[in-house]
Formats: structure tokens, sequence, C-alpha cells
């Protein structure tokens, strides 16, 4: 187990999980991915497709619960309910982009449905929030392309590592 731990905020955004109407399938796996990792889910939460839920949410983690990561799941389409980038947009600071590009490079070579999504990434008050697809098959597939680079990505947040050139 490595020696540091963060704090993982996982924040499902659909409309119909809000009302109790449909499982968060796609929530569940975040954590099951992350049970034996140095990620510990500390808050989870399901909100409605909504810009000021969503946003909310995130500047409370971010801001007042100190969360290291957070990953959204959902809203990330073309639908006009999907909103999820917006929302993430209003609220950070500096843009990553290369976790939603290098999501969005792996999932082409599975689907060509990958360049729909709008997914977004980005820091706020040394929090990353990174948002993931909906779906549960899609989040397996994006996490697993994003996590060997989350624990250095969140330590250099946290101003503990100096040195970022390494030979992969």
């Amino acid at each position: 187990m490595p020696d540091s731990v963060y704090r993982l905020g996982i924040l499902t955004v659909s409309d119909k999980g809000s009302r109790g109407e449909r499982l968060d399938t796609s929530g569940e796996v975040i954590r099951e991915i992350f049970e034996h990792t140095n990620f510990k889910v500390v808050d989870y939460q399901v909100v409605p497709d909504e810009i000021e839920h969503i946003a909310q949410k995130l500047i409370q983690w971010a801001d007042k619960d100190r969360i290291d990561l957070i990953l959204t799941t959902g809203g990330t389409g073309l639908s006009p309910r999907d909103v999820t980038p917006e929302a993430t947009l209003s609220v950070i600071e500096k843009d990553a982009p290369g976790f939603t590009e290098a999501m969005r490079a792996e999932s082409l070579k599975i689907t060509s449905r990958a360049m729909l999504t709008r997914a977004i990434a980005g820091i706020r008050k040394g929090c990353l929030i990174i948002n993931l697809p909906g779906s549960p098959k899609a989040v397996r597939e994006c996490v697993g392309v994003i996590l060997p680079a989350l624990s250095h990505a969140v330590d250099t947040l946290k101003e503990q590592v100096s040195e970022c050139a390494t030979q992969d």
C-alpha cells in the first residue's frame, strides 16, 4: 500500500438516479476500482443534471471538504440535459486536458462513439476534478487509462513532488 492516502469524492450526475428511479452502477464501479488503492472514498452523492447542483457540490468538496480527487460520472454527452462539463468549467481554475485526451484516445480504439463525449478535467483549490462517462463499461475503460497517473497528479497538486521527469 502506498504511503499517501488520498480523499476521493464520487459525484454521479443523473436525473433518474437522483429521483431513485435508477441504480447508480457507474458510481459503484468507481468505488470498486478504487477499493484497493490509496484513494479512499470519503463522499458520494447523486445529483440531477443541473449545473447549479453539480457546481455547488464540486465547490463544497474542493473548498470546504478538501477532497483531493473528484470523479464525476454521467452528463458528458450531447443530449440537452448533459451539463456536467459546463458545471465543471464554471468552477475550475485551471484545465487539465491530458486526462480526457487520453481517455478519448483509448476509448476511440474500442468505439467510435467515444468522440461524442465532452468530458473535461481541471483543478480547483488543489483538487483534481475529472468527468467520466455515465456507462459502467466506459467508466471501467476510462479509469483504467488514468489510474496510473492519479497519485502523481495529486502529489504534484499538494506540492509533494519536486521532479516530474521520469523514464516511463
